[in-house]
């Protein structure tokens, strides 16, 4: 396999001739290449197609190569996409002007294809290598901060059997988070959480909301009440209101409580995915009417119980499973998440049908935090 393989490339470029070089000699060298004739239609293509690499013309009609970069720089999530001009001029204040703009490099139209495909490789190299280092600092930080957001262990009690499946976007902790917490033989709570944002940030976030959640159920087994998800979710809704550190970051969070003696499960979400509840004759989705967390200080969160009979399946997930894509731009949506679980038999372990089914479609390529728990009713 080329080793440029899995790199895209935007190259906006007006003149069909250059363009359709220049696409022919990125596509033999083993980059996957699309085109656009102007920076307009560039900046739509940004989003949709996520490039390694911007190869822009400077002199184009309706919107030109600076004004382009303009509005790349003025959007955070595209600013950092690394960034070439491609020029017929070779001035010293056009290059001077392009540098101003923080661009990777300056390729001059009448470059030899040697010379581009070596600009291009040393530019994506170096990228590599910075994003390898960024990554490797945010499991330092993690690894001194003793933090995990997701436990080594499934949660272990009487009458049920729990499992989850896990994977971070490329590698780098992001804000999905679990925590399980057994209460006894007979109950345990397990809670799933979605920072909205990526990378260190969101991790950061992930753990915070972690410890508020760990603390809250606490308060209730120590305190004589009823122990539910709501009381739970308002407990943290409380403290979260109070924090102007984490007021502000949204989340969506589930919480369970398994109890093995009633043969229930009990359910409380805010702002989060519904849960699907699979038995013998039917697949059902369950939807919370909670709302955010930290909006208003005295929120109250319902409780919702589902009684379940042998074998019957309980299935949690975060949004990175629904809106992750195939190479066709689908996503793979409600609909194939139920008729992967839907041929789940009773007997099935719960999770390796679906996770088997998501990687195939998805090509194991994913554009966010991939979480997933099941629980099934021995």
């Amino acid at each position: 396999m080329n080793e440029n393989s899995e790199q895209k490339i935007l190259l906006v470029e007006d003149e069909p001739n250059i363009a359709m070089l220049f696409k022919y000699n990125l596509n033999k060298a083993g980059y996957i290449c699309e085109t656009a004739n102007n920076g307009k239609i560039g900046f739509e293509k940004v989003a949709s197609f996520q490039p390694d690499l911007i190869i822009s013309d400077i002199m184009m009609p309706e919107v030109d190569g600076f004004e382009f970069r303009k509005m790349l720089l003025a959007d955070s999530g595209l600013a950092k996409i690394p960034f070439i001009f491609l020029t017929a001029k070779g001035s010293e204040e056009d290059i001077l002007n392009g540098y101003d703009m923080d661009i990777e490099e300056y390729i001059i139209k009448t470059s030899s294809p040697r010379i581009v495909l070596a600009k291009i490789a040393a530019v994506l190299k170096v990228k590599a290598k910075e994003r390898e280092k960024a990554v490797e600092e945010v499991h330092q930080a993690a690894d001194n901060m003793k933090t995990k957001v997701v436990p080594d262990e499934f949660l272990q009690i009487n009458g049920f059997k729990v499992q989850h499946w896990h994977q971070t976007f490329e590698n780098i902790p992001g804000g999905d988070f679990i925590d399980y917490i057994k209460i006894d033989d007979d109950r345990g709570i397990i809670v799933l959480g979605d920072v909205m944002g990526k990378k260190w940030k969101a991790w950061y976030f992930a753990v915070a909301y972690a410890g508020y959640v760990r603390s809250a159920v606490r308060f209730g087994i120590q305190s004589s009440e009823e122990i539910t998800p709501g009381k739970i979710m308002a407990g943290v809704n409380k403290s979260v209101y109070h924090d102007e550190r984490i007021s502000e970051v949204f989340i969506t969070l589930t919480i369970l409580l398994l109890n093995n003696k009633t043969n229930s499960i009990t359910y409380a979400g805010a702002g989060d995915l519904p849960i699907l509840h699979k038995s013998e004759k039917e697949v059902r989705m369950i939807n919370s009417d909670g709302i955010l967390l930290g909006f208003d200080e005295n929120t109250e969160y319902s409780d919702f119980s589902i009684e379940l009979k042998h074998g019957d399946k309980i299935f949690l997930l975060t949004d990175g499973i629904l809106e992750s894509r195939n190479e066709e731009k689908e996503m793979y949506g409600k609909e194939r998440l139920i008729k992967s679980i839907e041929d789940i038999s009773l007997a099935d372990v719960c999770l390796e049908k679906i996770k088997g089914d998501f990687i195939n479609f998805t090509n194991n390529k994913f554009e966010d935090d991939v979480t997933i728990i099941a629980l099934k009713r021995l």
